[in-house]
This record gives structure tokens, sequence and C-alpha cells, in this order.
């Protein structure tokens, strides 16, 4: 079968925590085909304990896009811990409304970008949330990507650096429903 290279004929199936086990490997191999040019970094070689940490959350969400049987694209995270939120470091004041959906990690297969799929995998993985907002962090070294969150609603609002190793990020939210 050939593959699509249109998102709207890709097919979005839902996960949680409870189907971890049996979606981690595809989300391993997105993730490595996603980064296999930067799989040289030890912070990305990492990545396997990264999607354990929120795979092992109980409020564990995540959504794949299939193309076929093929899993091409995710999208994952989790509500945020009250009062431990990444954007709360840089606002003087929370919004009166905050429950926030942290946003942690999207990958798409090469050959699936700039096909819409990212749009696709994060709408469908925020659609019909009961949080108020959503955060993200985009590494500070890809703007077109932050370019991208913002066409979709998102704002800068700091920076972090969350591991030693790890890039700098943009700390970017945006409130739910996104626009």
């Amino acid at each position: 079968m050939e593959p699509s290279l249109n998102a709207r004929e890709l097919v979005i199936r839902r996960f949680t925590h409870e189907d971890f086990p049996r979606i981690r490997q595809a989300l391993l191999d997105i993730h490595g085909d996603a980064y296999a040019d930067a799989m040289d970094d030890e912070f990305n070689q990492r990545f396997p304990w990264f999607v354990d940490h929120w795979g092992g959350n109980t409020d564990f969400a995540c959504v794949i896009a299939f193309d076929g049987e093929d899993p091409v694209a995710f999208a994952y995270g989790a509500p945020a811990t009250p009062m431990r939120e990444w954007w709360r470091e840089h606002l003087k004041e929370a919004p009166e409304r905050h429950r926030t959906f942290s946003y942690s990690e999207l990958a798409v297969r090469v050959k699936y970008r700039k096909t819409g799929t990212a749009e696709l995998v994060t709408r469908a993985l925020l659609k019909d949330r009961d949080d108020d907002l959503v955060v993200l962090l985009v590494d500070t070294g890809h703007p077109r990507v932050r370019t991208l969150y913002e066409s979709w609603g998102f704002r800068k609002v700091g920076e972090r650096q969350p591991f030693p190793d790890s890039p700098v990020y943009a700390v970017m939210l945006a409130e739910l429903p996104l626009s």
C-alpha cells in the first residue's frame, strides 16, 4: 500500500495509561525516525526514559496517527501538577482559570512532515479536554516550530532548561480549546 501523505486520510486513535505497554514501541519507533539525524545527542538518546515517565502517569493521554496500520505520528502529555505548571515561574499572576495540560511530546515521521500531520495530532490530543490551559516546551533553536505553535494560538511566556543537558526551551501557553 502506498503511504498517504495527506493528513486528512490518517486515522487517529486515542490511548491512555492502561494502553501504554502496547503502544510504547510505536512511540519509540516514531521518535527514532523523527529524530534520526539527531540521535547522537545524549539528551535525545534518553527518550525511552521520558516516554516511560509520561506513560507511567495514570492520567497519560496519547494520540497516534496511523496510515493504514502504520503509526506515523504521536502527541502525548498529562495534566500538570497544580502549582508546578511550567508556565508558573514566568507569569506574575496565575490566570483565573489555570487547570493546565502539559503537552510533553510531538513526533512525526520524516516523510509525513509538512502534510498537516503535526496539527492533526495536536488538535486531536487537545480536543475535548476539560483543562483551561495547555503548556508546552519548544527548543529555542527551532524558531519555525515555535511559529507553527503560535499559529495555533500558543504564546511564548518564558524560557527554561529543565535538565543540564537539555536544550533551552521556549515555554508556550495557550487557552483551551485552541483557536
